[in-house]
């Protein structure tokens, strides 16, 4: 009698829970239906995105509590049929090295909706990430080699993008020069160059007592070429 009555008890928690994923369901795709573009757009009323949100962390809980091992990977949907992921996805493709906040910003989502559709993403091979600092840089995956995701999240400071695009242009300049040009302090200039040099993009030598700052010429062409990228990304 006490088994049946735990089976019972157990019975009624996942028909809510699957009850609940339903409504949930439904009521997303009665929104507006999302056109997957790499412009800003409003994916989703925040009341429906953070009740969306937590889908994921119940069915986790339910499905550890009673040893169901579901895996979200092998679900039959097709990874992309969601309309939020789809426009996550793109908007990768269309900016690569862009932040999580970035895209949280942009797409106008949630942090926790962000973090799902992105882990769905990254464990289904869609996209990948690089590690800049404190930050994560989104790519589409197998895109970019791991030079390529270095110098795009590079490119991705506005200070850091500047000094490139100044030397690329001009071939070679001086510290002095570099910090008239682009309204640097020299000691701002002088970590900016460090960070630099310490990647392998920058070379230096020293002309009397000036020292001469030129990109690393193995890196140019890709440079040039990454530069266009994110400008027009």
């Amino acid at each position: 009698m006490k088994l049946n009555k735990t089976l019972t008890a157990v019975f009624l928690i996942l028909l809510i829970a699957f009850s609940f994923a339903a409504i949930i369901y439904r009521e997303t795709n009665r929104a507006s239906t999302v056109v997957a573009t790499d412009k800003p757009f409003l994916a989703f009323s925040s009341q429906t995105a953070n009740s969306y949100a937590l889908l994921p962390t119940l069915t986790h809980n339910l499905l550890t509590a009673y040893s169901l091992n579901a895996d979200i990977a092998e679900c039959p949907a097709p990874v992309l049929s969601n309309a939020t992921r789809a426009a996550i996805y793109n908007f990768v493709k269309a900016n690569p090295g862009v932040q999580f906040r970035g895209i949280c910003t942009q797409l106008c989502i949630s942090i926790g909706l962000a973090e799902f559709h992105l882990g769905v993403l990254k464990k289904s091979g869609l996209i990948s990430f690089f590690r800049d600092g404190r930050y994560k840089r989104f790519f589409e995956s197998k895109k970019f080699s791991q030079k390529q995701m270095q110098l795009i999240s590079l490119l991705r400071h506005d200070t850091t993008r500047n000094i490139l695009k100044t030397l690329l242009n001009a071939k070679q300049a001086s510290h002095s020069e570099l910090s008239r040009l682009l309204a640097i302090t020299s000691q701002g200039l002088t970590w900016q160059m460090n960070r630099l040099q310490k990647d392998g993009v920058i070379q230096e030598s020293k002309d009397g007592v000036k020292t001469i700052y030129a990109i690393e010429h193995t890196y140019a062409p890709m440079l040039t070429e990454l530069v266009n990228l994110v400008a027009n990304a």
